[in-house]
């Protein structure tokens, strides 16, 4: 009785163990449950001397741009797109387009912790906040339609265009921009992460915090 005990154990050691779905295919249904599209982006690649799994050489933004040029037209919420997607690139990471269901403000750390602190003590409504790699802070607020053309500018630039090569300040990602979204990995170990995660609850004016998250960059 004994030996057909230990076999039985040992059996059960040597069985392998079922292993979750990858963290971030997670994190990407997560999302779409939110009504939040998200397409694959590219990764950290896992040894040898590129900083991305893209065939770019010198690529300006390392695991954190969408896989396909076409991320625009190809973003999703289905279950079943982001099932497939993830199961074929376990390793991406996430994007979520702007514009849609939320724009985005993009700062310095220094300049998004003095803007907690602020939120926090005046009272002001705050959505959702990302981490990214300690070195930007993304804040998540309510999409806002413009008035006219005019009032859309590149995500790439700053708020002052003239003064983006002095002071990279903040950004505002809007129509036909995108994040990098929590639970990606960036190259070097650094990580995207949530400071305040989505919540079912509507998403502040953007006009709201706008004249905070100014005043902490201009502090810088």
């Amino acid at each position: 009785m004994l030996a057909v005990s230990g076999n039985r154990n040992r059996r059960t050691r040597e069985r392998p163990r079922r292993e979750g779905p990858p963290p971030r295919a997670e994190a990407a249904r997560a999302y779409a449950a939110l009504g939040w599209p998200c397409v694959p982006g590219a990764h950290a690649p896992e040894g040898g001397d590129r900083a991305c799994s893209c065939d770019r050489v010198g690529c300006p933004d390392p695991a954190a741009h969408p896989v396909s040029a076409a991320w625009a037209i190809q973003a999703s919420v289905d279950p079943a797109v982001i099932d497939r997607w993830w199961t074929e690139r376990p390793e991406a990471n996430i994007i979520l387009p702007t514009g849609r269901v939320f724009d985005v403000f993009d700062v310095p750390a220094a300049a998004g912790t003095d803007a907690l602190a602020r939120i926090e003590s005046e009272g002001l409504p705050i959505g959702p906040v990302a981490n990214v790699a300690d070195e930007r802070h993304l804040f998540f607020v309510a999409t806002r339609a413009p008035v006219d053309e005019d009032e859309w500018w590149s995500c790439h630039l700053d708020c002052s265009p003239e003064t983006v090569a002095e002071t990279p300040g903040m950004r505002w990602h809007c129509r036909d921009s995108y994040v990098v979204a929590p639970a990606s990995q960036l190259t070097y170990g650094r990580t995207v992460t949530w400071i305040r995660p989505p919540a079912r609850t509507p998403l502040p004016d953007p006009l709201r915090l706008l004249a905070v998250l100014s005043d902490a960059c201009e502090a810088l």
